[in-house]
Parts: structure tokens; C-alpha cells; sequence
């Protein structure tokens, strides 16, 4: 019986940030990396964002790190 492996899907990176207090975040996104992710719903266009906090700023200072969510629901077709 073979296998099936599923791939984790990639994680795709689209800006960053540093944390100013709690609860709020400043960051910056490349709208050339997300412009590809836009979806629709009911008419309106959104994007869907994961931000995180690192576990250690990088050089820059920078402790939050942003990207695109590409969770979607499961096709029944597929099952």
C-alpha cells in the first residue's frame, strides 16, 4: 500500500515588524507580494494576513514577521 505525503505548503513572507506596546503592532507589508492573494467575498476584496511574534528580533530590530495566509476549506470533491 502506498503512502500518501502531503507537503506542507509554503510559507510565503510579506513584510514585517516590530512590536510598540501590547496589543499593537507596527508593520509593513510588499503589495508585491500579496497582490497575488487577493480574494473576493460577497463583493469585497480582503487578503488574508498570519502575523506572529518572533522569538528574537533580528538585526534590524524587527520582532514580528508577517504572512500570507493560504489556508483554504477542503473541496469535498477531493475526499
Amino acid at each position: 500500500m502506498s503512502e500518501i505525503i502531503k507537503e506542507e505548503p509554503k510559507t510565503i513572507y510579506c513584510g514585517s515588524g516590530k512590536k510598540k506596546g501590547e496589543g499593537w503592532f507596527a508593520i509593513t507589508i510588499d503589495p508585491e507580494v500579496i497582490c497575488d492573494y487577493v480574494r473576493e467575498y460577497k463583493g469585497k476584496k480582503f487578503i488574508k494576513l498570519n502575523v506572529n511574534v518572533k522569538s528574537k528580533a533580528d538585526k534590524f530590530g524587527k520582532d514580528v514577521k508577517v504572512s500570507i495566509d493560504t489556508w483554504e476549506p477542503k473541496n469535498e470533491k477531493d475526499e
